[in-house]
């Protein structure tokens, strides 16, 4: 529909997030000005009904209700008006004073689609306007409408069988009398004869009012439903006719205002049936995503090289400076070989493929594809018992997994957002990718002439075995723990748009990129000192860091690991970046964090200390399996509510790779 891209050109940078009271699932509000006016505007969740059946459409629906609004601006999809009418003749049943905006004419104009908006605006007694909101077209005539639709007062009005009349007629004065105008009473007396529990909830929660509470209102609302049952109305029959008569007004009232030209969809349901079909939107699915590890591993090995460089120029530099100013040994050690090159080691390692993955994904998805993404895995959630936009928060936790988590708050079943939360560390996050790049390239792929796309084959599979995980963990939850009916994905895929790359690359950078890099920068800085400290500080000659790398050590081994590489992740918790430059620092006994100039250099290294192709994979199994990180630990905490879950989560994942690493030491040592 467009609604938030309206929303974003009314207001510009003028706008934050809040949540509607009592609701997670948050609103944006912004303001604008023309003339003397200052106007507040709030997107609210976009949704295709106000039937409550999801948060999304409770939190729309209260707010139309009850949030006072002067105006009610519903957007739609020019290409598939029909379907977006019956959302506006619901809001045209709460409140008259509304502005139906037609949203990418463009595209529908294209597609030989023709919107009659007089015609329009002369069924439905409301203002409606043309609009292309990402070339803010139309936006002019949007304002000037609204002051003149707070004055609607003879909005549309479906009409139902002459029954449902009769008993809404029973039920309107009473209803009338004990509201006091606060809400259209022909609304609520509908909602009153199906029984919407769900709204009249919510008329206690903001206006303090219990309808059936009223002697007058609870008299008329038995009378209406015996009426009713003697016509034969039950209460399911009463709202599919409802329903159904809101659907066929909407394809009445589009049919006189519409015209369609030519047959432009035919096209886009050839492309639909190849990415969504079952026999080709898998493998569709994995060949793109192949291609995407495959330009990301690529570019990034270069521009990492290059920002190494440029913090090694630096390093001198800071180290001059702070010798010059007479700082004692120990403050610069722990500046220079402890905050500066772990902060300069998370930056080089993590922002190159960041700056490549994340436009990367932006661009499929201004496209429109991951919508498809997650119709093809919508079947395997729910066979899962869990929800298909669980695919949705999935694909958020690549680049990073606690804002994966905080996606989950579209999911509306609470068990089914739990699973989301705790399943989606199973998808590698920005931080683990360099580490799982460099294994596969060290150990699998280098004497290949095609490395980058071996790469990419083997990292792809990898990712396959953490989505498998993904269903097979949901699946387990969901019988245990977590019991439940899951609940159904209703999913709009949008037609397919040319990405508008220049703004693209800039949200990416500005809201993923940089977000995602500042937060592991925080972390990373003390981090970095305490690792300095523990490489520094010795027990009987023996650093801190060696004492727990050699407490561990038999446990490491019977993971196929070692006592080093078990500390490097633990250490690792504030950063996943960090842990192979842990792994380099205890192997090479340094007391700082160092890395290494080729990866030639560094698999020799570590083949010297043992390495075999199971420790290896091993690592990658650990690496995928492992407990989240910091940030991502104190977000579930955050979104759950609870200690406890966050602590599922984190033992969830680990107690997962360490099954795999002991399985796959079993099969190695006494199979093959």
């Amino acid at each position: 529909m467009g609604k938030s891209t309206v929303f974003n050109a009314l207001t510009g940078m003028h706008q934050h997030t809040g949540n509607w009271s009592g609701k997670t699932v948050s609103n944006a509000v912004g303001t604008f000005s023309r003339g003397q006016k200052t106007y507040t505007i709030t997107d609210i969740p976009g949704t295709y009904s106000l039937s409550s059946l999801s948060a999304e459409e409770e939190v729309a629906r209260d707010f139309i209700c009850f949030g006072n609004a002067d105006v009610t601006i519903v957007v739609c999809d020019a290409g598939c008006l029909e379907r977006n009418m019956n959302l506006a003749l619901q809001i045209l049943e709460i409140t008259p004073k509304v502005v139906l905006c037609i949203n990418l004419i463009d595209e529908a104009e294209k597609k030989g689609i023709f919107v009659d908006t007089q015609a329009l605006s002369k069924n439905l007694g409301v203002p409606v306007i043309k609009s292309s909101a990402r070339y803010k077209k139309g936006l002019n005539e949007l304002i000037d409408q609204i002051d003149t639709a707070s004055k609607n007062l003879n909005a549309y009005t479906v009409r139902y069988s002459q029954e449902i009349e009769n008993a809404v007629n029973m039920l309107e004065m009473p209803v009338g009398n004990a509201l006091d105008g606060k809400i259209n009473e022909r609304f609520v007396s509908l909602k009153l004869l199906c029984q919407d529990e769900s709204f009249l909830a919510s008329m206690k929660t903001y206006l303090g009012v219990d309808m059936l509470q009223y002697d007058a209102v609870k008299d008329a609302y038995n009378q209406a439903q015996k009426y009713l049952l003697e016509a034969g109305y039950t209460k399911e029959l009463i709202s599919d006719h409802i329903t159904s008569k809101i659907y066929k007004d909407a394809e009445k009232i589009c049919g006189g205002a519409m015209t369609n030209r030519k047959n432009y969809t035919e096209r886009q349901l050839k492309t639909d049936i190849l990415l969504t079909r079952r026999l080709t939107g898998i493998p569709v699915m994995l060949l793109l995503l192949c291609a995407v590890f495959y330009i990301t591993i690529s570019g990034a090995n270069v521009i990492s090289d290059y920002l190494s460089g440029i913090f090694d120029i630096l390093e001198l530099r800071l180290s001059s400076l702070l010798l010059g100013l007479g700082a004692p040994a120990a403050v610069h050690d722990a500046i220079v070989y402890g905050i500066y090159r772990v902060l300069s080691w998370v930056v080089s390692v993590m922002l190159p493929p960041m700056a490549i993955f994340f436009p990367m994904f932006t661009l499929l998805e201004d496209l429109g594809y991951l919508p498809r993404v997650a119709f093809n895995l919508d079947n395997a959630f729910y066979k899962c018992r869990s929800c298909g936009k669980q695919a949705l928060t999935m694909a958020m936790g690549f680049g990073c997994n606690a804002v994966g988590v905080t996606g989950c708050r579209i999911i509306d079943s609470p068990r089914e957002r739990l699973i989301a939360i705790i399943t989606n560390v199973f998808v590698p996050c920005n931080g683990r990718f360099p580490m799982l790049i460099t294994i596969i390239t060290m150990f699998f792929t280098a004497a290949s002439p095609f490395s980058g796309l071996v790469s990419a084959v083997i990292l792809t599979a990898f990712i396959v075995f953490g989505i498998c995980a993904t269903f097979l963990v949901s699946f387990i939850l969901s019988k245990t723990v977590l019991k439940g009916v899951p609940s159904s994905l209703v999913l709009e895929l949008p037609p397919f748009r040319k990405p508008q790359v220049g703004k693209v690359i800039v949200r990416s950078v500005f809201d993923r990129t940089l977000f995602v890099l500042g937060r592991a920068v925080a972390v990373a800085a003390p981090t970095g000192l305490v690792l300095w400290l523990l490489a520094n500080i010795s027990i009987s000659d023996v650093s801190i860091l060696d004492h727990i790398t050699g407490f561990l050590d038999p446990v490491g081994r019977v993971l196929g690991l070692d006592g080093i590489i078990l500390t490097a992740f633990i250490l690792g918790l504030p950063a996943n970046e960090i842990v192979l430059p842990i792994i380099i620092m205890a192997y090479t006994s340094s007391s700082v964090l160092t890395g290494y100039d080729t990866l030639s250099s560094l698999h020799t290294l570590l083949v010297e200390n043992g390495w075999t192709i199971l420790t290896a994979l091993n690592v990658m199994v650990f690496t995928l399996f492992h407990w989240p990180c910091s940030t991502t630990i104190i977000t579930i905490k955050k979104e759950t509510a609870s200690v406890k879950w966050a602590l599922i989560s984190v033992l969830v994942p680990a107690l997962c790779g360490i099954l795999i690493c002991l399985l796959n030491n079993f099969i190695f040592t006494f199979i093959l």
